[in-house]
């Protein structure tokens, strides 16, 4: 099936940027939408930022301006760049992918990263 490894989450103070990356690795014909998540304690999942194959974008109304969501198609790699953190960025950041497994059966599937920590500090 389809794995997804992501890498970059830290500590970091507020202002500052990090960069996160979901690669994916498996038996798949091909990744379609992509997309990044956070969940912070006591708080629901919610959805960071999304980018279809051909790279069209969205963005939750609280990241607009300050995150970029970008993906190499060849890397089957999907990337979140986020500046001017705030301390409310907090949370465990996962990356979802909606992958197309065999194309002439018309099998797909939804795959869930484990989860990275971001922590913004004052």
């Amino acid at each position: 099936q389809v794995q997804l490894v992501e890498s970059g989450g830290d500590l970091v103070q507020a202002g500052g940027s990090l960069r996160l990356s979901c690669a994916a690795s498996g038996s798949f014909f091909r990744i379609n939408t992509m997309g990044w998540y956070r969940q912070a304690p006591g708080k629901q999942r919610e959805l960071v930022a999304g980018i279809t194959r051909g790279g069209l974008t969205n963005y939750a109304d609280s990241v607009k301006g300050r995150f970029t969501i970008s993906r190499d198609n060849a890397k089957n790699t999907v990337y979140l760049q986020m500046n001017s953190l705030k301390i409310e960025d907090t949370a465990v950041y996962s990356c979802n992918a909606d992958v197309t497994i065999r194309l002439v059966s018309q099998v797909t599937g939804t795959f869930w990263g484990q989860g990275t920590q971001v922590t913004v500090s004052s």
